[in-house]
């Protein structure tokens, strides 16, 4: 078996297993998306080791260095499921409009400020109350900032809420974190590199992030409603309207990775500026197929990623239970107190859907450890977080919407408009 035969093999495992854990789970009237996650942990290299971890073929590809062959099918893995997510938010995006968006947008920087401050200074507190140095305890702060807004717009899209108030304040608010997270990441790099303040770094970036988001975001839509038919109907390919649209997508996710941002901004705010054409194109539907390919293998190699033997450590897990306490409680109150004024159950939707850190926990504690800052047993305390707050969010996020969902439902059904007094 050659070694592109063995990475096939790994992706058709993924995908086999993510439609069979989806199954289950929506048989058992559960999100998809749960069945995704825990499926990569069963199939993952820490626990049956179906996937991730490299055979003969891939050992003698690369001279039976052991590491660099796991370092090579992991960045393959990965690469596919940056894709999916990539076409997740590109999918959300396409079911935003600009406009919509931006009726929630003072809420949605409110919700992100109050999501960012509330747990860089409850865990930097915390790992200074255990005895730990300054710079781990902010580096750890840091990684608390994080939101990975993947895995609930996945659930707001798997329920039918993308259309709510509550999902447009998450996914304005999830750009606008985005950008603030880059921004503390950079300051606390900087420091743990050079032991001072970068000023003039922290400037650029955040000039480059903010006018990145405000061109793309606030001229997008004219952009292409003025020139997107024009181009497409000159085209003589097949399906122009989906390729130009992806190419779109694809050029956007990587512009915002240059200037330092997640792939995924660029993605949504690719999607959104195309919801301007995208019933006279038929955008969603021509790209469904892609959605349904793509998406599940970021959710089963984010479930791989866990090690289930940190869960067994004590001396880990009652830290990383801890961590992961002050993780969920500052987002989601900071979260929710953004949109103060709302009923209950509207905030505690704005606040849980926000908790995730997922696989951008995982990369800025990555950056630690890189830097040496954070010390291995942090680094599986900031895993341990960022899977528990990956998995106990969707469960949470859907019996918190089924009655929303249930109350939109009855009124499209009766023809009468949904009030706030029946979504709470």
């Amino acid at each position: 078996m050659t070694a592109i035969v063995e990475v096939l093999t790994q992706l058709l495992i993924i995908f086999v297993a993510a439609k069979l854990g989806g199954e289950l789970f929506l048989r058992l009237r559960q999100p998809a998306v749960i069945g995704e996650i825990l499926v990569g942990i069963v199939i993952g290299p820490f626990a049956l080791g179906l996937i991730g971890l490299p055979g003969h073929e891939l050992l003698a590809l690369f001279h039976e260095d052991s590491d660099a062959a796991r370092e090579g099918l992991t960045l393959a893995l990965e690469t596919v499921a940056e894709l999916g997510v990539i076409v997740l938010l590109f999918f959300v995006g396409l079911e935003t409009r600009l406009s919509d968006l931006l009726r929630v947008g003072l809420r949605s920087l409110l919700v992100a400020i109050l999501g960012v401050v509330g747990p860089f200074v409850g865990g930097t507190l915390l790992m200074l109350a255990l005895g730990y140095p300054s710079i781990e305890s902010i580096f750890m702060g840091t990684v608390l900032v994080a939101t990975s807004v993947g895995i609930t717009a996945r659930v707001l899209r798997d329920v039918g809420a993308l259309d709510s108030r509550e999902a447009r304040i998450i996914l304005g608010a999830a750009v606008f974190d985005d950008i603030i997270g880059l921004l503390v990441l950079t300051v606390v790099s900087g420091i743990a590199v050079s032991g001072e303040l970068q000023l003039t770094r922290v400037l650029w970036i955040s000039v480059l992030a903010l006018g990145f988001t405000a061109v793309v975001g606030g001229l997008g839509a004219f952009a292409v409603r003025r020139l997107f038919p024009p181009l497409v109907e000159r085209l003589q390919i097949e399906y122009a309207p989906l390729v130009v649209a992806l190419a779109l997508m694809l050029a956007l996710a990587s512009l915002a990775a240059a200037i330092g941002l997640a792939p995924i901004v660029g993605a949504f705010l690719a999607g959104m500026a195309l919801a301007e054409v995208r019933d006279r194109y038929d955008l969603h539907e021509q790209a469904l197929p892609l959605y349904t390919f793509l998406v599940p293998f970021f959710f089963v190699v984010t479930g791989a990623r866990v090690d289930p033997q940190l869960f067994l450590r004590s001396e880990t897990l009652w830290l990383a239970l801890a961590v992961t306490a002050v993780a969920v409680l500052t987002k989601a109150l900071g979260a929710a107190l953004g949109t103060l004024g709302f009923p209950f159950r509207s905030m505690a939707i704005v606040g849980f859907g926000m908790v995730p850190r997922g696989e951008v926990g995982l990369i800025v504690a990555s950056i630690g450890l890189s830097l040496g800052v954070v010390e291995r047993p942090l680094f599986s305390v900031a895993v341990v977080m960022s899977m528990l707050t990956t998995l106990l969010t969707p469960p949470l996020l859907v019996w918190l919407l089924r009655p929303l969902v249930a109350a939109r439902r009855a009124a499209l059904a009766s023809s009468v408009p949904v009030t706030r007094s029946e979504e709470r």
